[in-house]
């Protein structure tokens, strides 16, 4: 990681990671590679640092509780744990008989989303998602504009290359599909995945349809539907499934997918220099992020109907009315039919409005609806506010 990327302290996910360590004494932090887990991770006050992909580390580690009676009240950094046979064990003694060692651990995603690492350590400890880089990463790394975040992405050295790294995503895919998917997915045919890959960032923020990606990957449509498990799996691609009340005009089965990060959607969509045509879409990728940044958010929906009309998110939670959440570069792009064809069918719940330009929240009536227009930062607060206690997050999963 370059220098530049170790200067910067990260405080926003700092702070994550303390107050997880309030609730929990063992910390599961995930994120794509490069995303900057272990240098997070580092910069931490105080805390040892065990690295599992060193074979002496994981010969260390082959007995969890002379390993951690070696430790005494210390702040740890396991890193890599997934590299451990014993890896839910490890983390699970800790939670279970030494409270007084507060744990990070990072690893594949794959591990985390394992339903056998799930069921060891429930109820034992918080789990956090690090996503590209967000709005207050920004502010941590001085550089608060938006078409250069969009266009080179969030991971810090691709935000941070001195000129565009065109070079490192394909070393990013290259390791990615060593590291990531051959190791413990035991894939075929790489040329395959990688054309899958492709195409479905390029397309990202679409409607899905497996058999659109069949013939030109050359597998079957159960493969291409396997391989989208695996990049949800691997924090890759997000799945955002239609929210439905089950009227017949409703879309119910097509999800759209979004890629993990804009920098690669633009390079895939080989965009050199941004358009303002661009911005829509790659703001509505970033507002995503942000959801699951700030709010740590997993599941969200989209609203379509069989005439078009479509709302950008639904945040659904169990009891509550559907938040509608709509995404526009400028308020003026904003066109209120879809929103408006949805509270037909859905008649309560608040309707947000979030755009770049917006100076001061406030509240506007669009045809029939009331909306709040809210910048990115109203936004959150307002979302953290009302139904922050209660959102369908990764850390809520773990109680």
């Amino acid at each position: 990681m370059s220098n530049a990327v170790q200067m910067v302290q990260r405080s926003f996910w700092k702070a994550k990671i303390e107050a997880a360590w309030e609730e929990r004494s063992v910390v599961w932090l995930s994120g794509v590679r490069r995303s900057g887990k272990t240098f997070l991770c580092l910069s931490l006050p105080d805390v040892e640092y065990f690295d599992c992909e060193l074979p002496r580390i994981r010969r260390r580690m082959e007995d969890p509780e002379s390993f951690l009676d070696s430790l005494g009240k210390r702040r740890v950094v396991v890193d890599e744990v997934h590299r451990l046979p014993n890896a839910a064990e490890l983390l699970k003694i800790a939670a279970d008989h030494y409270p007084g060692i507060r744990v990070v651990a990072t690893g594949s995603s794959t591990l985390g989303a394992s339903s056998r690492f799930r069921d060891t350590l429930a109820g034992r400890k918080r789990s956090l998602w690090l996503t590209p880089m967000a709005s207050p990463d920004l502010e941590d790394f001085s550089a608060p504009d938006l078409r250069h975040r969009f266009l080179r992405g969030g991971l810090p050295p691709f935000f941070l290359a001195s000129v565009f790294p065109e070079a490192d995503f394909q070393d990013w895919m290259d390791s990615f599909w060593s590291k990531d998917i051959a190791e413990l997915f035991r894939l075929e045919r790489r040329s395959s995945f990688e054309k899958f890959f492709e195409l479905l960032i390029s397309s990202s923020g679409g409607i899905f349809q497996a058999s659109r990606f069949a013939r030109p990957c050359e597998v079957s449509r159960n493969t291409i539907a396997n391989y989208l498990a695996v990049l949800e799996a691997t924090h890759v691609a997000h799945v955002v499934r239609p929210f439905s009340g089950r009227n017949v005009s409703e879309i119910v089965a097509a999800p759209k997918v979004y890629g993990f990060d804009t920098g690669f959607v633009c390079y895939h969509k080989g965009w050199e220099a941004l358009r303002n045509e661009d911005l829509g879409l790659l703001w509505e990728h970033y507002v995503l992020n942000e959801l699951q940044a700030v709010m740590q958010l997993s599941r969200l929906n989209y609203w379509r109907d069989k005439k078009g009309h479509e709302v950008d998110f639904v945040l659904a939670l169990r009891g509550k009315p559907p938040v509608a959440i709509e995404c526009k570069w400028r308020v003026a792009d904003f066109d209120p039919s879809g929103l408006s064809s949805f509270r037909k069918l859905h008649p309560k719940g608040d309707n947000f409005l979030v755009a770049s330009d917006v100076k001061e929240a406030h509240i506007h009536r669009f045809k029939d609806v009331f909306v709040r227009v809210v910048g990115l930062p109203a936004l959150m607060t307002t979302l953290r506010d009302s139904v922050g206690a209660e959102a369908p997050s990764d850390s809520r999963q773990d109680e």
